[in-house]
């Protein structure tokens, strides 16, 4: 970690410096609440859990994180101080999980900060609480697969607007890959196993076994991996551009 800490605390300090992270925190937060109580119907199923909010939260995240993100490097990149992350005395890839780090602390705040619908899902009812912290858990890990695209595709261009849409527009192909409209779509032209292949790169589907209450090991395997994979390739486009 000897390196990557004050990487790390520089990016975190660089969110609440501002007032832009509280209004995305907000926003994070309002949206999460509305959907799980006004367009989630949440009172009228009269079902104390929190699977409506579940439900929406890879959605809610194709779009707040690429937010987050867009200005990771891309900000470097515009203000000039990318050359000098470059000459600080420590390996690129620190850099890269350094700020990748505190980007996916940052957003785990967020999430956490929803908490009021988990207290009010308590109060109305009975939830398996055991089931929901592990929901939680699977939904900060899958947030994190939503940071290292953002984050590579910020490192590809000093324009924060591009990074921002280039991101939204990978996050949603990764989210719907394994939505049923999607697979039954792709089931009357390709066979079942591209159709396997394709949907076990989905968000959705990894993330469905979790909200069942399965921790498989190779959803956690896709997502641990998958941030690697993706901050590899970050650190190999700037190594490049060095």
């Amino acid at each position: 970690m000897k390196g990557m800490i004050p990487i790390f605390k520089r990016e975190l300090i660089s969110f609440f410096i501002t007032p832009v992270a509280y209004i995305y925190t907000a926003i994070f937060i309002v949206t999460a609440m509305s959907l799980t109580f006004y367009f989630g119907q949440f009172f009228e199923n009269g079902v104390a859990d929190l699977s409506i909010l579940f439900g929406y939260i890879p959605w809610i995240f194709m779009f707040f994180i690429p937010a987050v993100t867009m200005k990771s490097w891309s900000e470097e990149k515009r203000m000039g101080t990318i050359e000098l992350l470059m000459t600080l005395p420590i390996p690129l890839w620190k850099i890269v999980f350094g700020k990748f780090l505190a980007t996916w602390l940052f957003v785990t705040i967020a999430i956490i900060l929803t908490f009021p619908i988990w207290i009010t899902t308590n109060y109305l009812g009975n939830p398996d609480n055991v089931l929901i912290f592990g929901i939680y858990l699977g939904s900060i890990l899958m947030a994190g697969c939503y940071i290292s695209i953002g984050i590579f595709f910020s490192s590809l261009t000093d324009n924060q607007i591009i990074a921002f849409i280039i991101s939204i527009t990978v996050s949603f192909i990764f989210t719907v890959a394994g939505f049923s409209l999607i697979i039954n779509f792709m089931s009357s032209f390709l066979p079942i196993q591209i159709i396997e292949l394709i949907s076990n790169f989905s968000f959705l589907s990894h993330f469905s076994t979790i909200q069942s209450g399965y921790f498989s090991i190779n959803s956690i395997i896709f997502f641990i991996s998958f941030i690697f994979f993706w901050n590899f390739l970050t650190v190999l486009k700037l190594s490049d551009s060095s």
